[in-house]
């Protein structure tokens, strides 16, 4: 049994929801209960004790979108690339990464980024993989890497028409595999999704493949709407709205994922709200590829299930949440904005998508919850209380303020050391893998 104590605890359980010094006891993969240190002490005196050291416990972070296979991207440059918009940047970056990423490439990426995670206190993932230099067990080179370094994730493959029929084909059954290995599985650890690239690299074809070869259960995790591109292409080649076409398609429903929706009208969202369909937000992405800013206050008062994501440009969800913040302030010209959706998208969105793949309640700190729990070494300057504590982390902490994170009842990092780790080792391995990856596409 282990105690996480001696800090001020947020546990996002609305019942009981901040306690100025609190613990948090786990049993196995479980939390067992949270409470008053001292009330906890008397309760579990032969627990473990993992000293919070005067800073705020919380229930680890997830992350509803993100890209393990842009970790080689990093210093990269790509001869003759010179982008003049988002089309570009896919083909001349992303897709010409992915197209030279073999099995060990992307295995090395997943352990760089799951342990990046671990330091920015997320222990779940919802990937995104392309790499079709190597489709073929791909999704399983993911889940070594995820096994290796205990943390949560769901993963899908990026389905594509972009490089011919055959690997559209071979796309959609490395997704069935996975999910019907994943739903195989009873550790609560692995997921998965039937993912798509977007609708304007899918044709009517490969839509009808994938719905043919998708396990029960499972929804589709896809772009939508992330440039101004796709949306004309489905206006030009089907007469039809993005979502109108999912829709059409049989891809909306409540295990399904649309990441961006830069570019739906309130027509669609209806669509997304009646089918139940979740939607995640990624900000610095649609910013840093000029995209353009989604109507996510809109979605978000529409009542659509909507969680934050990174879109692989970070591991760092509170990065996120920043510049979530301050975007939708800037777009709506309104200082107003953001406040309350953003954290809502956070803390509350991402653990309600999580848990329409995983068992054990996320994002929670409550008895019976998946024992996921970090701590920060953060230190208030002013009066933190139940009312104000995500004011405390939007200005006061980053992911790096993460000096302690456990994910299913296992510590994976304690006062910033990584445990069972050699991170040294695993970094020179990453490098070694990454530098024959810019060889490969440079010549």
């Amino acid at each position: 049994m282990l105690m996480i104590g001696n800090g001020r605890l947020v546990t996002r359980d609305a019942g009981q929801p901040f306690f100025e010094n609190g613990a948090v006891v786990i049993d196995k993969t479980a939390i067992k209960k949270v409470g008053e240190l001292e009330t906890l002490k008397k309760e579990f005196p032969k627990a473990e004790f993992v000293d919070a050291k005067g800073g705020v416990i919380m229930p680890a972070f997830i992350n509803t979108h993100e890209h393990i296979y842009s970790a080689m991207a990093r210093g990269l440059s790509i001869k003759g690339y010179d982008p003049r918009g988002f089309l570009d940047i896919l083909d001349g970056m992303w897709w010409t990464i992915d197209r030279h990423l073999t099995n060990e490439q992307t295995r090395q990426s997943a352990r760089v980024t799951y342990m990046d995670c671990i330091k920015n206190g997320v222990t779940t993932v919802f990937d995104h993989h392309a790499s079709f230099g190597e489709i073929k067990d791909s999704l399983f080179a993911i889940e070594d890497a995820a096994r290796e370094f205990g943390l949560r994730t769901c993963l899908c493959y990026e389905i594509s028409d972009r490089d011919g029929m055959d690997k559209a084909r071979e796309s959609v059954m490395e997704n069935a595999r996975w999910i019907r290995h994943a739903l195989a599985d009873d550790t609560d650890m692995i997921a998965g999704m039937m993912g798509m690239h977007a609708q304007f690299t899918i044709s009517d074809e490969t839509m009808e493949l994938a719905a043919a070869n998708k396990p029960d259960g499972v929804g589709y995790h896809i772009h939508v709407a992330e440039g101004i591109e796709d949306l004309h292409h489905c206006l030009r080649k089907y007469g039809k709205r993005i979502v109108d076409r999912l829709m059409d398609c049989n891809i909306l429903g409540n295990r399904t994922l649309l990441g961006h929706c830069i570019y739906v009208n309130p027509h669609e969202m209806d669509l997304i709200k009646e089918t139940d369909t979740m939607v995640v937000h990624n900000p610095e992405s649609n910013m840093g590829n000029a995209c353009g800013c989604p109507p996510t206050m809109e979605i978000i008062h529409r009542g659509i299930l909507t969680g934050l994501g990174t879109d692989g440009y970070t591991q760092d969800v509170l990065e996120s949440y920043k510049a979530a913040n301050v975007l939708h302030k800037h777009h709506l010209c309104d200082a107003n904005a953001a406040w309350s959706e953003v954290p809502q998208m956070l803390f509350e969105g991402n653990a309600k998508i999580a848990n329409r793949y995983f068992k054990k309640q996320l994002g929670v700190l409550k008895e019976g919850a998946a024992a996921d729990v970090i701590v920060t070494d953060y230190i208030p300057r002013t009066p933190m209380n139940a009312s104000n504590v995500n004011s405390h982390i939007l200005f006061g902490m980053t992911g790096r303020s993460v000096v302690t994170t456990v994910c299913n009842g296992k510590v994976l990092m304690k006062d910033r050391e990584l445990l069972g780790i050699d991170e040294e080792k695993v970094l020179y391995e990453v490098r070694e893998s990454a530098a024959e990856l810019a060889q490969s596409i440079n010549g």
